[in-house]
């Protein structure tokens, strides 16, 4: 088997574990373990798939790329990761749809931040990261192992849409209309100082630690 397909095999693994702990195995497995236990058997199937799907891609060996594109490339991956890091970053601050519960009643709050450009911040931050890779690194193994967190990521938000349309009915619905699924659906935000100001800083970070110069440091070092 050529290190693409075993790659494939388990990209494959990866996603598909993900999609269905997350969303139809979820409430029965949560039930039957408990949060606890389902928690560890959550994060041990993920690294029963994740860890052999890096290790695949390791052992891969040469592969010649199936696209190249020009310099515009690194330009647009550069700019999309610096938004998916702002995105990522900024999803750890004020959720708004953090349930507040009151009086038998389920209240979300009005859409702040990173919230007011996508209501998955983070899924589009991990979306975003797939896509600027798919630009510039188009070898087989790292192709389909950013595809996979593609389809991940945009699969992980629809179900979460439907899984919380179940759970909380008028008022995600509510959410939904206020907010936009795609980034920027309803118009040009701000993102918020400190989603700008971390995301920033991890996109340096992240770029910096890459294996050869990427990001801005390509055209710096």
């Amino acid at each position: 088997m050529s290190g693409a397909g075993a790659v494939a095999i388990f990209a494959s693994a990866f996603v598909l574990t993900h999609l269905a702990l997350s969303h139809p195995l979820r409430e029965p497995l949560a039930r039957r373990l408990g949060p606890r236990g389902f928690s560890a058997a959550y994060s041990a199937v993920s690294l029963a798939t994740f860890v052999p799907m890096v290790l695949a891609r390791r052992n891969a060996g040469p592969e010649a790329p199936l696209w190249v594109l020009g310099e515009w490339a690194w330009i647009v991956a550069a700019l999309l990761m610096w938004l998916g890091s702002v995105l990522f970053v900024g999803s750890f601050r004020r959720n708004p749809a953090m349930l507040q519960v009151g009086a038998g009643r389920v209240r979300i709050g009005e859409p702040a931040g990173v919230f007011r450009i996508t209501r998955h911040p983070m899924m589009w931050g991990f979306a975003l990261w797939a896509v600027a890779h798919l630009l510039v690194h188009s070898e087989p193994s790292a192709a389909i192992i950013a595809l996979a967190i593609l389809v991940l990521a945009i699969a992980g938000s629809l179900g979460q849409d439907r899984k919380k349309q179940r759970q909380l009915g008028e008022a995600w619905i509510t959410w939904e209309r206020r907010t936009s699924f795609v980034p920027f659906g309803r118009g040009l935000h701000w993102p918020g100082t400190f989603a700008v100001i971390g995301g920033t800083l991890l996109f340096l970070l992240a770029t910096w630690l890459h294996p050869y110069p990427v990001g801005v440091w390509r055209w710096l070092l």
